[in-house]
């Protein structure tokens, strides 16, 4: 049986060897971590086996364009190998996106596989008028509205907000995988 819980400090090691195996070490790279880096996420949750182990992870960070039109970014969501094809990326993308809603965010952006996020109500288009700070595909730049509409006021550059990790400066063992519920 699998459990989604609240992102804990308990989970970070577990969490970034998932990460490594999945994205690789050069993760840290990929702009869409320009946009996360030294930021408390929104919402963050891991999925566990009833031994306690870690079966999947997903975060919400928050950004914001140019004139301060908010809404979220998905990221990463990733599901260990022994878990796969079991619907434990699925349970977190539906609990991640429940709650975002819930908490009154109007939308959901993410660059991933467009033939996966699909089933979740994420397409592409609409986005012409927002940019990535660094490179990316736009063929994979998604969206969802949670809110009809929201999306289509979000424009230019896209910048990271929401909370400053102030402890990242300890390092990352030191840093609490704290999870802001604003709205």
């Amino acid at each position: 049986m699998i459990t989604i819980v609240d992102e804990a400090l308990e989970h970070f090691s577990a969490r970034e060897a998932l990460l490594d195996l999945g994205f690789g070490e050069d993760r840290h790279l990929k702009t869409c971590e320009r946009l996360r880096a030294g930021r408390i996420p929104v919402f963050a949750y891991v999925a566990l086996d009833e031994a306690g182990k870690l079966a999947g992870t997903v975060r919400l960070w928050s950004v914001q364009d140019e004139g301060g039109q908010s809404s979220l970014l998905l990221g990463p969501l990733a599901v260990a190998s022994e878990f796969r094809g079991r619907g434990v990326g699925d349970r977190l993308m539906r609990h991640a996106l429940n709650q975002a809603s819930t908490h009154g965010h109007g939308s959901v952006i993410l660059v991933g596989d467009p033939a996966y996020y699909e089933r979740f109500g994420f397409s592409s288009g609409k986005l012409e008028r927002v940019i990535l700070p660094g490179p990316f595909e736009q063929h994979r730049f998604l969206f969802l509205d949670l809110r009809p509409g929201h999306i289509r006021g979000l424009q230019g550059a896209l910048v990271a907000a929401g909370t400053v990790d102030v402890k990242q400066s300890l390092g990352p063992e030191k840093s609490f995988p704290f999870v802001a519920k604003t709205t």
